[in-house]
């Protein structure tokens, strides 16, 4: 996420014909010799005879990648004279070469260019196809080439056409027939809970038997998401580009990671057998991190989540590379009561042993269900909500909801402002407990606490949850009701019970 400068040096010398790279290249570096000889002989630029030796400074760096092609291509050409050495003076040339030498799309191409002009290097060649891709990091003097002729022309001084290519950064139209929080039907509790989480970044347990729309209530939480800002959105796009999944565009609307239940540890979390690529958690950045069938995933995979959920980052280590990438996903989980997915459901149908059952549920440690700040049980619609005649009365469209919620986010916003945090669901304890007012109906916390279900953690989360309720109510602070309502979504039990 964070680019490093590297400096490619070249020379030339007598001797047999032959071509050395150091500065700890790794093996898809190191072919880069062959690949760079083989695009100068096909673009009909001689490769220099003798010894030529690469340096990629600084050496105690491990590198890796194709990245480096266009860059040790210019070094070369500069040691031999056919292009001027001035010319690669604060230039950053990113890009692979292929074979007959056209310039490749490669990954982690904004990060690098957003890496270059924080280093103060503007003036940054990249493949033609990934133009787009580099203008989004602001302040860059960004060229375009599609071969190795073209970036020959360019450091020799003569323009390159560019084609006119436009960075579209609006967020798309709306689709017809997209999905919207209208289309849950008679879950109202559900949808509050849900507009809760989205206004404070909270993460949300969905419980139910099959069929009462677990998976469509949670899918629908992006529509509510406030819009993300500039630095947002190029955060977003620099984890998707390092991914390999970038389009050369970015988007205001928040990520939305969905993996199956199959998905492995290092699919989730990100890995690599070298160089640690982001995960699902990385890719959900700043988004929705929505876990369907959650207690069908692998207990060690879902346990894995414990710190990035805390601390809002993934710290990925190999024997020679260590990687950290951004995390700050809202975390949604969605489960069934049991293996045949209807315990405790009116009617009998489940035949699963309690024993079973108990396994199940247990899938779910206590320590991740503990990081869950609002747990929701849907229970199954009744037949005259479902009846089109009823369905139309009292559900909101996701539209009316979102507003809702912005305005809830424009309070913490407010509030949190110098501080670093976007959300009460960012804001640790210790600035929860010392900073900010103490919330009315902090004794309701009393009896949860001594009886032991509710943690040290969970009174934190409540509270966090209570400055929410207060922000959607538009209290400048928790009243007793919202500490009520708090321990309610918090507890997963009806607000009657909660106490």
């Amino acid at each position: 996420m964070e680019g490093r400068l590297i400096e490619v040096e070249a020379s030339v010398a007598g001797g047999l014909p032959r071509t050395v790279l150091v500065g700890l290249p790794d093996a898809s570096l190191y072919e880069a010799r062959d690949r760079c000889r083989a695009a100068a002989s096909s673009q009909e630029l001689a490769w220099p005879q003798g010894l030529v030796t690469i340096n990629l400074s600084p050496a105690s760096l491990p590198k890796a990648g194709s990245h480096y092609d266009a860059a040790i291509m210019a070094a070369v050409l500069a040691a031999a004279g056919v292009v001027p050495e001035q010319a690669l003076e604060r230039v950053v040339l990113l890009g692979e070469l292929s074979l007959d030498g056209r310039l490749r799309a490669v990954r982690g191409l904004l990060p690098a260019v957003l890496g270059a002009v924080q280093a103060g290097y503007r003036r940054v060649v990249v493949p033609r196809d990934q133009v787009r891709e580099a203008r989004l990091a602001p302040g860059a003097d960004v060229t375009g080439v599609g071969c190795l002729r073209e970036m020959v022309a360019f450091l020799r001084g003569q323009e390159v056409p560019q084609g006119g290519l436009e960075i579209v950064s609006e967020a798309p139209e709306p689709m017809v027939g997209a999905p919207d929080l209208a289309d849950v039907i008679g879950q109202s509790e559900a949808c509050w809970a849900a507009e809760v989480a989205a206004a404070g970044g909270h993460h949300l347990f969905l419980g139910g038997p099959p069929g009462v729309g677990k998976s469509m209530l949670a899918s629908r939480i992006p529509t509510i998401l406030p819009e993300l800002s500039v630095d947002e959105a190029l955060e977003v796009a620099a984890v998707r580009s390092l991914a390999g999944v970038g389009d050369g565009e970015w988007s205001v609307r928040p990520p939305w990671s969905n993996p199956h239940h199959s998905a492995s540890m290092a699919s989730l979390l990100g890995g690599g057998s070298r160089v640690p690529r982001p995960g699902a958690i990385s890719l959900a950045h700043r988004g929705v991190l929505f876990l369907d069938e959650a207690s069908e995933f692998q207990q060690k995979v879902l346990d894995s989540l414990r710190e990035p959920l805390e601390t809002g980052e993934i710290f990925l280590t190999r024997s020679v590379h260590q990687a950290t990438y951004p995390a700050r996903f809202q975390l949604v989980l969605a489960s069934n009561p049991c293996p045949c997915g209807y315990h405790g459901v009116a009617g009998g149908r489940c035949a699963c042993p309690p024993q079973k059952v108990r396994r199940y549920q247990d899938r779910l440690s206590g320590p991740i269900m503990d990081r869950i700040d609002i747990q929701q049980q849907m229970l199954p619609v009744g037949r005259a909500l479902i009846n089109p005649a009823h369905a139309g009365g009292g559900r909101e469209r996701s539209a009316d909801v979102a507003q809702r919620v912005c305005a809830a986010r424009e309070r913490q916003l407010r509030r949190l402002a110098g501080t670093g945090w976007r959300t009460n669901g960012e804001v640790p304890g210790a600035f929860l407990r010392t900073e900010w007012p103490t919330p009315g109906g902090m004794g309701l916390l009393d009896g949860p606490l001594r009886r032991g279900t509710l943690s040290a953690r969970g009174v934190d989360k409540t509270v966090r949850v209570a400055w929410t309720v207060a922000d959607l109510s538009g209290h400048d602070k928790p009243t007793e009701q919202d500490m009520w309502v708090a321990l309610g979504l918090r507890q997963g039990l009806p607000q009657r019970e909660a106490v």
